[in-house]
């Protein structure tokens, strides 16, 4: 049975992940210039589950799967890439306590102004994020990882 490639398995994630990120852009900006719409609102919040849902498994994912095997040759990256993990998730908290705010009062100007930077922050880190992975750490990956270190990675993404 062939091996699947996961940093190809990597990089499709991050592509419905810039997708989503663009949408939680729009939203963001929509709910900040016209305030609140249903509609907009609902779209934000899908949005927003996605990345507290899907990108936590991601993240999740590179630092048991990938992370150690790069930092068997460097750990300066996987560092960096960690703390925007961290960042990412101390972010999200912010943003779901504006949610939790802005659901109990739409004319909450406060919170929704706090909802939507929050949201924007996550989404200019997440894009940071993910062009770093894309150009700097899989591509070492590709050029030092043994095949078997591919092997074993792809494992574990099981």
């Amino acid at each position: 049975m062939a091996t699947r490639d996961p940093i190809a398995l990597l990089m499709k994630e991050h592509e419905e992940a810039l997708t989503k990120l663009h949408q939680l852009k729009k939203n963001a900006v929509d709910l900040r210039k016209k305030g609140y719409s249903e509609k907009t609102f609902k779209l934000f919040l899908k949005a927003v589950e996605y990345v507290d849902e899907e990108v936590r498994i991601h993240n999740k994912h590179e630092e048991l799967a990938l992370f150690p095997v790069v930092e068997r040759y460097v750990d300066g990256p996987t560092a960096v890439l960690r703390e925007d993990h961290a960042r990412m998730a101390k972010i999200y908290k912010k943003l779901n306590y504006s949610i939790k705010a802005f659901k109990e009062n739409h004319d909450d100007r406060n919170s929704r102004m706090e909802m939507v930077d929050s949201a924007e922050e996550i989404v200019q880190l997440m894009v940071n994020h993910i062009h770093k992975e894309n150009h700097i750490l899989f591509p070492m990956i590709q050029r030092f990882c043994t095949k078997d270190e591919i092997r074993e990675i792809a494992k574990k993404l099981v």
